[in-house]
């Protein structure tokens, strides 16, 4: 089901939302040669499987093997939930049961790639435009109904000698007995040097603001495989 973000007024400008079925890129057809066999038409075609990562140890790792360090020890694994491709993501759990009823606030981080159907060109524009398109997509993915706040930055970066850009983004929070106003959401988009781009994306809760430079520094330390 298509999602629609309003950041207009935010600097993310926006874009969209899909669904992980509707993020899978599709299968090409084969030309010429012997034609398709004819299938009973109560067999569905299986879909391209989209591919993930793993967190091995102390990094995370995606599946084309590019790695980026993990937050912490404290840190642990749980799935990537923001629509990265061929990601991995850590959680750290902030409040646990807030809510008397088994609700946990927490923070995370994924780690992949940018997914193939976001366009994306080596150019300040263009990896600032990647940087909005996926940071949309991961909004939307983690609030049902998203409200940015005002004070959206962008920041030119360069990790592992790729240029990349960053935003950073308050997100407004309003939970019932939930102890938090606003979480930090930041997004790195990190140029490969083939034409697609890795991508770190972290969700902080506004009350552990320290996080956000043990973030920025383990962007510092993402290892693009040549």
């Amino acid at each position: 089901m298509l999602v629609l973000v309003a950041l207009a007024a935010t600097g993310l400008s926006v874009g969209w939302v899909w669904s992980k079925a509707d993020a899978v890129t599709p299968v090409a057809l084969p030309t010429g040669g012997k034609p398709l066999e004819t299938v009973s038409p109560s067999v569905k075609p299986s879909k391209t499987p989209t591919p993930f990562g793993k967190v091995l140890g102390t990094e995370i790792v995606a599946s084309n093997n590019d790695s980026m360090p993990v937050m912490s020890s404290a840190w642990g694994n749980t799935y990537e939930r923001t629509g990265l491709w061929g990601g991995a993501a850590v959680w750290l759990t902030v409040h646990k049961n807030y809510d008397g009823k088994g609700g946990t606030w927490g923070n995370y981080v994924a780690f992949g790639q940018l997914p193939p159907e976001i366009p994306f060109q080596n150019t300040p524009a263009g990896r600032k435009q990647a940087a909005i398109q996926i940071g949309s997509r991961a909004i939307g993915r983690l609030y049902q109904n998203p409200n940015i706040l005002k004070g959206t930055t962008h920041k030119v970066i360069t990790v592992d000698g790729h240029p990349g850009h960053e935003i950073v983004a308050k997100v407004a929070v309003k939970e019932p007995k939930l102890k938090e106003t606003f979480s930090t959401f930041m997004i790195a988009v990190v140029d490969r040097g083939d034409g697609t781009a890795a991508v770190s994306i972290a969700d902080l809760a506004g009350s552990t603001p320290a996080w956000q430079n043990v973030w920025r520094y383990k962007v510092t330390q993402i290892k693009v495989k040549k």
